[in-house]
């Protein structure tokens, strides 16, 4: 029988294989972006990396250098510690301009990697969030000016057959680091609240999360389908004297809005280096 494992012709290589990589990694072979034969990994643990492609039918190389000579995409996806040494091996290989490199390192900026790989080094500096996996992440991105024409819109589909993305001045992504990156954990801390109330009132666990969490999903759909703001949203499911409007005005007694602007400050606080 024939299976359709998709493809794009092209390869994308990986240094580094950690959590968000592999969230990509399952975004894009759930979508068939790219084969499993197109995928090409390495990092530094052999025994992660080895395992992790045998049990999903990726290729594999020895070290970064063979990585970015394989693919046609290398995404960097290193801690910031180590990126400047990656780098700086697998600089003779994209040296040419033919291989766009694409980052996923936090803090890295465009110049940084620029310094290291030169000019003609058509880069991509991204911040994908972990939904990638699911086929539903955000991801902001940030071209250099060699990235252009073909080459963007190549590596732009890498993260737009796995959700959505937006492009922004690099000032921008930590603000957006706040709003999409962490969010994630925030709004599974307010469907996991939505659940627990559910089990107060007698449903299962199990149960309360699926209500919770496709009503979530679906609202957030509305908000992005509609031509309309939340709070008009909000009006058409809040009628007047009704219950949803007592239980909205319970969670503005409570701050709702306060915290979640307040948690947002902290994580932008917190990613800008101060620990307060």
């Amino acid at each position: 029988m024939f299976i359709d494992q998709g493809g794009s012709g092209m390869k994308i290589g990986f240094i580094g294989v950690g959590g968000m990589a592999q969230a990509i990694i399952g975004g894009l072979l759930q979508a068939k972006t790219f084969a499993p034969t197109e995928i090409v990994v390495h990092s530094h643990r052999k025994e992660s990396y080895e395992s992790y492609a045998q049990a999903h039918g990726l290729q594999t190389a020895e070290q970064n250098s063979d990585v970015a000579d394989q693919s046609d995409l290398v995404v960097v996806a290193v801690t910031p510690n180590v990126a400047a040494s990656v780098l700086q091996e697998i600089k003779p290989q994209v040296a040419d301009g033919q291989t766009t490199v694409i980052s996923i390192v936090a803090g890295l900026s465009l110049a940084e990697m620029a310094d290291i790989l030169g000019d003609n080094v058509p880069i991509l500096r991204t911040l994908p969030n972990v939904n990638v996996e699911v086929g539903a992440g955000m991801t902001a991105v940030a071209a250099n000016a060699r990235l252009t024409g073909t080459d963007l819109d190549a590596a732009l589909r890498v993260f737009n057959t796995i959700g959505s993305t937006t492009t922004l001045a690099e000032d921008q992504f930590g603000v957006f680091s706040a709003l999409a990156g962490s969010s994630p954990a925030y709004i599974d801390f307010f469907i996991d609240s939505l659940s627990r109330a559910g089990v107060k009132y007698g449903l299962t666990k199990a149960q309360a999360t699926q209500i919770a969490a496709q009503a979530t999903l679906g609202s957030a759909k509305m908000v992005l389908e509609s031509d309309k703001i939340p709070f008009a949203l909000i009006d058409q499911v809040a009628s007047p004297g009704g219950s949803t409007v007592a239980g909205l005005l319970a969670m503005e007694e409570a701050g709702l809005m306060t915290a979640v602007v307040k948690g947002i400050d902290a994580t932008i606080k917190r990613d800008a280096g101060d620990p307060a």
